[in-house]
């Protein structure tokens, strides 16, 4: 069953789990969201270890990608999946175990105060938590300052994948969402289209399991694919 308020008119909402060889962390991160009252569906996203068959073997509920498409394929198809089934908020949550549940009614509660897009920030308030490698916070600051420039919004966090969408976020990026390193692209895509952007403090554990995708020349390649995403959605924005 789906949280709600005691008044039972609180928006339904759905936590999208991607995961991508996750074996090591997929279960308890399952078992986190599930004791936090939340519905859930996990977008296995073509794994090659044994996430699919954990999921399986203890009942989870999983949606089944037969190839790999991606961070960004695998988060879309979790947003179809929330549409489809009549959800109105969904949270991306993943699968690596460094994202906590407690966070997620504050997500929710943004949404509902008025937020379309609302994302999860270490940088927000100075927190103990894990805060990612130097180099990544150069880039994650460059990131913000490129938002800042061009959407006219500062975002603290721009790479964080914990983030709730209400209705009209759900909508865009079912029709529209980046394939890889989706995260800055997609906030420059919701500020384009006129979404509210906002920011709520959380603290990040470090992965639980497995490895990023993002290290050694991929790191150049992300820095300079995500700069340009950035730049003509920002660019399709004005002229539109």
């Amino acid at each position: 069953m789906s949280k709600c308020a005691d008044n039972g008119k609180a928006p339904r909402a759905l936590i999208i789990i991607p995961a991508y060889n996750e074996e090591e962390s997929i279960e308890q991160t399952v078992r986190g969201v599930a004791k936090a009252g939340y519905d859930y569906v996990v977008i296995n996203d073509g794994s090659t270890d044994r996430t699919y068959e954990i999921c399986i073997k203890n009942d989870f509920n999983v949606l089944n990608l037969p190839q790999n498409l991606g961070i960004g394929g695998a988060v879309q198809a979790g947003h179809k999946y929330a549409q489809a089934h009549g959800y109105e908020i969904d949270i991306q949550l993943d699968g690596d175990g460094q994202h906590d549940p407690t966070y997620l009614d504050a997500l929710v509660s943004e949404i509902q105060n008025g937020a379309d897009l609302a994302i999860g920030s270490r940088f927000l308030e100075k927190t103990d938590g894990f805060q990612s490698t130097l180099l990544r916070r150069v880039g994650i600051t460059w990131l913000s300052i490129w938002l800042r420039i061009l959407a006219h919004k500062h975002i603290t966090d721009p790479t964080s994948g914990f983030r709730a969408c209400g209705p009209r976020a759900i909508d865009l990026f079912c029709r529209s969402y980046p394939i890889d390193y989706p995260e800055p692209d997609s906030i420059a895509t919701a500020l384009r289209s006129g979404l509210k952007v906002k920011e709520i403090p959380v603290t990040m554990r470090e992965r639980q399991g497995g490895s990023s995708s993002i290290g050694g020349l991929s790191s150049i390649y992300y820095m300079v694919k995500v700069t340009l995403a950035i730049w003509i959605a920002c660019m399709t924005r004005h002229s539109d």
